[in-house]
């Protein structure tokens, strides 16, 4: 289209040869020709816009589908980290309570082993305490006149208090009972008799002596126990007489547990 020269255009040429009328028609050629480029051009590029156009959709659904594909896989990502918070959590209030179990069992543990070796010591020490008792009364029957039954004698109280100091040790004492009232956690009553000189449930005898263990009973006391009424001309403004034990019996004790 731009090589193509109108047939008016050749007509004017050859009719009339005049310079200036043939540079006329050359300018107006080139001015069609420059008309027909632009036109050209045009066309081009409405062509290209409506590519443009055409292709724009596929991107737009390309980018759509890239956001929808992340959104996915974060939504993915947090329903994953909820899941594991809440496995830790269990795992964690799993572990507090085996441990916490633990921890009582062991306690419970050493708790039992104590209370299986006091009861072990105290079963023991009851099968020695007779052996004591009958120490005490051979102690009390016997009387050595001659030298050698002395020499016997001391032998004798030497064993006894070297079995005495081994029960000391390992936190046996013995009661102390005498003109004290009567208690049913420490002491056993065998007999229970009238008396004018001693008040109500006053111990009025010691018939076997009892035994502490580190401040448990080991072996109850076996006692005597008045059940009054007492003396009955005492003033109302003075205590009874009978609220005190005799200094004998007293003295008698307190010897007989300091020998022991």
């Amino acid at each position: 289209m731009s090589g193509e020269v109108s047939p008016q255009v050749h007509d004017s040429m050859d009719s009339d040869p005049d310079a200036t009328s043939t540079s006329e028609l050359e300018n107006d050629v080139l001015k069609e020709v420059s008309s027909s480029n632009d036109s050209e051009s045009k066309i081009s590029s409405e062509g290209s816009s409506v590519n443009s156009q055409a292709n724009s959709p596929e991107i737009g659904s390309e980018d759509s589908g890239s956001n929808d594909f992340v959104d996915n896989k974060v939504a993915d990502n947090d329903a994953r980290l909820l899941q594991l918070e809440t496995e830790h959590e269990t795992l964690k209030s799993q572990y507090m309570r085996i441990a916490a179990d633990f921890d009582n069992f062991r306690k419970r543990q050493s708790r039992d082993q104590d209370d299986l070796k006091v009861q072990l010591i105290c079963s023991t020490l009851s099968e020695i305490l007779p052996v004591v008792d009958n120490f005490e009364r051979a102690r009390q029957q016997l009387d050595p006149q001659g030298e050698e039954a002395q020499a016997l004698h001391r032998s004798y109280q030497g064993l006894y208090k070297q079995l005495v100091d081994v029960l000391k040790q390992l936190g046996v004492a013995p009661m102390r009972v005498a003109g004290q009232t009567f208690d049913p956690t420490l002491h056993e009553a065998v007999l229970r008799e009238p008396s004018d000189e001693y008040v109500e449930d006053l111990i009025t005898e010691e018939l076997q002596r009892g035994y502490h263990l580190n401040g448990r009973v080991l072996r109850h006391a076996l006692v005597k126990v008045s059940m009054g009424p007492g003396p009955q001309n005492v003033n109302k403004d003075q205590e009874p007489k009978s609220e005190n034990p005799p200094e004998e019996k007293k003295d008698n004790s307190d010897a007989s547990n300091s020998e022991a």
